[in-house]
């Protein structure tokens, strides 16, 4: 609410209710009827289940992580608009590691422009993307019976990506990591593709994580991107 500038009368006006309710649900943690919390999603911006993560089921289930907003199947069950959206509204950075991940130009060539305008907003976008000569690469063709084509599709990422060279505020990396996950970051959300042995990645799982007070999961996903990232090789125009 700070963020967008509403304060509890804006919001309760706009949801038709009263100011008291949204006061109870900052200050006292209630949560609303569901058509109530969805609507006040909507008008925020925010995804209703980050905001109240009880909606999610009838009991509070402990296991489950209150940074988890929503768990897919399957990568090709979320649309790239989700990547998107989620880049478009970048306010500190974006980062990206994948092996290859040409799926977001291929849809979305406005890609690099969205990136551009990330950094030149102030947000620090980093790139790392697989070196095609690695072991690790070359492992995971053989494993996902992709053959040389993870090799192909690494350089073809690097492709997309080499436009962005020299544009403050973006650094783009090749590493030879095990690539555990494919990460894509934007300020305090994160969009996580599990890898799977024998998988293709778009066959593989996808959780959307939303950092949140208490909770490790997001941290330990952006502290791994760090690591990555600290042995990866800066990418120049040759």
């Amino acid at each position: 609410m700070a963020a967008g500038g509403w304060t509890h009368a804006t919001l309760a006006e706009r949801v038709g209710i009263d100011p008291k309710s949204v006061e109870r649900w900052v200050n006292l943690g209630r949560v609303p009827r569901r058509a109530t919390a969805h609507k006040a999603a909507e008008t925020l911006g925010e995804d209703v289940h980050a905001l109240w993560p009880s909606l999610r089921q009838a009991r509070t289930a402990r296991a489950v992580s209150p940074e988890l907003v929503a768990l897919y199947e399957r990568r090709a069950d979320l649309p790239v608009s989700a990547f998107i959206d989620l880049i478009a509204a970048a306010r500190t950075g974006v980062d990206i590691l994948v092996y290859a991940g040409v799926f977001l130009h291929e849809a979305y060539p406005g890609l690099n422009d969205l990136l551009r305008q990330v950094a030149g907003s102030g947000g620090q976008v980093r790139i790392a993307v697989g070196d095609a000569d690695s072991e690790n690469v070359r492992a995971r063709g053989l494993e996902e019976k992709f053959g040389h084509g993870i090799e192909s599709r690494c350089q073809l990422a690097l492709m997309h990506y080499m436009p962005l060279i020299g544009v403050p505020g973006i650094s783009l990396r090749t590493h030879s990591t095990t690539l555990y996950n494919s990460l894509y970051r934007v300020d305090d959300q994160m969009l996580v593709n599990a890898h799977v042995w024998g998988v293709n990645a778009y066959g593989a799982p996808v959780w959307h994580l939303r950092r949140a007070e208490g909770g490790t999961m997001f941290d330990t996903y952006a502290e791994s991107f760090d690591a990555v990232w600290a042995t990866g090789t800066p990418v120049e125009v040759s």
